[in-house]
């Protein structure tokens, strides 16, 4: 019999569906299920028709539910298909007990992180809570369709938080990339901005001599003014005092 890896989902044992020619699955591949009991060659009759138990309609339509809440698994190996579903079986107080020792047990052996993000310590509380689940659907369907809603809206909660922080850590590698390019064209830049602080240091010096020159010249020629004022003054200082004395000299004549 093959087995499929250990879970904290409790399942029951598979079987195998073989390939035959005479059954088609619906795509195109021939099933056929094989069974321990064997086959007559002579027709068997059909079973006689024996009424409804409500107890057994429940339970059916509890194994309905259990197995659409946690589908069957399925593998291949070695040309045979295996079907394996989950138990419906009812379980007690030791199961739990022995579920949770399990999953301390797996834990410790899968080195799972106590805290933090670690996906093996996620895996295996999720199948640990499928096989609450599973416990709770066999005694109360509703009870299980209301965890397997509460279920879903985990996973969704997760998967939602998984896209924001993949999107954050693309943001930020584009932001990081951006940034590169941007450092990478002010590092082209640099020698461009240099030079032009070069030549614009130039053009201050070369602004700064003629400044000085021209100031220089400027005072020259104040000083050159300033002294033609000054003998322009004396002059007109002496030409009045000659007017002045030559008046009083025909002032004094006339009396």
């Amino acid at each position: 019999m093959i087995e499929q890896s250990s879970s904290l989902l409790k399942y029951d044992k598979p079987v195998l569906v073989n390939r035959s020619p005479g059954t088609k699955s619906p795509k195109g591949r021939s099933l056929r299920v094989s069974y321990q009991q064997s086959l007559d060659s002579n027709p068997v009759p059909p079973p006689p028709k024996l009424k409804s138990d409500p107890s057994e309609s429940s339970r059916q339509e509890n194994d309905n539910i259990l197995n659409s809440i946690l589908p069957p698994r399925v593998w291949t190996k070695e040309n045979q298909t295996w079907v394996q579903q989950v138990s419906n079986a009812p379980c007690t107080r030791i199961d739990v007990v022995r579920l949770e020792e399990l999953l301390d047990r797996k834990l410790q052996e899968e080195q799972a992180r106590e805290t933090g993000i670690c996906p093996v310590r996620r895996e295996l509380y999720s199948q640990c809570f499928d096989e609450l689940i599973r416990q709770v659907t066999i005694n109360c369907a509703e009870r299980g369709l209301l965890l397997l809603r509460v279920r879903d809206e985990i996973h969704m909660t997760i998967a939602a938080y998984q896209t924001l922080y993949e999107s954050s850590v693309a943001f930020g590698m584009r932001k990081a990339l951006q940034a590169e390019e941007r450092k990478a064209d002010v590092e082209r830049s640099i020698p461009d901005l240099l030079n032009e602080i070069e030549d614009l240091k130039k053009q201050v010096s070369e602004q700064k001599v003629r400044c000085e020159a021209t100031e220089k010249n400027e005072n020259n020629k104040r000083q050159t003014e300033e002294k033609r004022h000054l003998e322009e003054i004396q002059f007109l200082k002496f030409t009045n005092q000659e007017l002045k004395t030559q008046l009083e000299l025909i002032i004094t004549q006339q009396k």
